[in-house]
């Protein structure tokens, strides 16, 4: 299968690009290795896949050293005429897009980041797929869509209009645009809601890298709504076994799709939206004292209350991606956060 992942240089597009080359599939990969957090970790992700950082050029093509079957091509969403030469020359049988302006708290600050980049280059996206014959879609949509939503746990029955930030209200258009292009054209959409992914090669801007840097170099941690929540943290490699279970099986009309009672995850068009999650919270206190236990130094706390744009408690219903596909994540949060101790000091080499 020839796939075309998105955010290649990113977290989760890294470690699906990886998988996907070592059993046997052939990869494009993009990313415009964006500066919103340290841009040597994602050239060492793609150093990992064999791309020489030196040959990496806008809109240019570079064979990996190491995986024959791996392509990177620096490139950006919103670049209309580069998505479209790249989706006309590759003849895609599958897309994953991953790529995003990502992170809740800085569309405060950048609102115009994520409506281009999460929107507008989705929508290229889309028009490629729609343009030049790539039935099979997924792309990564959000825990963050559930916003105001308190029932738990989240089921993507549940209606989600009501976000509480503009990262999540991009998400959940995300969801609306590829019912549309599923509805119309015949696209297999199948939308995936990220749950508090963690591990090695992870983003510098959530709460285990940011916590285990200011922990070892003795910084109080910033502990939000004094403590007071809980998160879905899912592995990173149950993360991407879920991936490629989609990647594997388009989706398709659902059968018994009723419109005087719509399920908002399924319809009479090829268009499915799953959790993808651990599928059981841990506490804030308690992701902390592991976390301060496999580095073996304790944690400087400094309380503080809820961040604007943030929920106090994420948790996945993941059955239908259970019934679906026999999805079962496997990695528990103490050997997750052993195995991410172990690469974090051998990367940024701190003890």
């Amino acid at each position: 299968m020839k796939v075309l992942v998105t955010g290649a240089a990113g977290f989760i597009g890294f470690h699906l690009s990886r998988v996907l080359l070592e059993r046997g599939d052939e990869v494009i990969g993009i990313d415009n290795i964006n500066d919103y957090y340290d841009i040597k970790l994602k050239y060492a992700r793609l150093a990992q896949l064999g791309i020489d950082k030196n040959a990496i050029a806008e809109r240019r093509s570079v064979t990996s050293k190491r995986y024959p079957a791996f392509i990177f091509q620096k490139l950006d969403l919103t670049d209309r005429g580069g998505i479209k030469k790249l989706f006309k020359e590759s003849s895609f049988d599958a897309v994953i897009n991953l790529a995003a302006q990502a992170g809740v708290r800085y569309s405060i600050e950048n609102p115009y980041a994520y409506i281009e980049s999460n929107m507008v280059g989705f929508l290229n996206i889309l028009e490629g797929c729609r343009n030049y014959g790539v039935s099979n879609l997924a792309f990564a949509s959000s825990s963050s869509v559930y916003g105001l939503n308190r029932s738990q746990p989240f089921q993507t029955s549940d209606h989600t209009d009501h976000p509480v930030s503009l990262y999540a209200a991009t998400k959940k258009s995300n969801e609306v645009m590829a019912h549309t292009y599923a509805h119309l054209y015949g696209i297999k959409a199948t939308g995936l809601r990220f749950f508090t992914v963690y591990g090695p090669w992870g983003r510098p801007d959530m709460a285990p890298m940011l916590f285990a840097d200011a922990i070892l170099h003795d910084r109080p941690i910033k502990v939000f709504n004094h403590g007071e929540m809980s998160r879905d943290f899912t592995y990173i490699d149950d993360i991407v076994n879920g991936c490629i279970k989609v990647l594997d099986n388009p989706a398709q009309p659902d059968p018994k799709w009723n419109p005087n009672d719509p399920d908002p995850s399924s319809s009479n068009a090829p268009y499915r939206i799953y959790n993808i999650g651990k599928n059981a919270p841990v506490s804030l206190m308690d992701f902390i004292q592991t976390l301060e236990r496999k580095l073996g130094k304790k944690a400087q706390k400094e309380y503080l209350p809820m961040q604007d744009g943030d929920v106090a408690s994420t948790y996945a219903d993941v059955s239908s991606l259970m019934e679906d596909f026999g999805y079962a994540p496997k990695v528990g949060l103490d050997e997750g956060i052993e195995v991410f101790v172990t690469w974090y000091r051998q990367f940024y080499g701190n003890h």
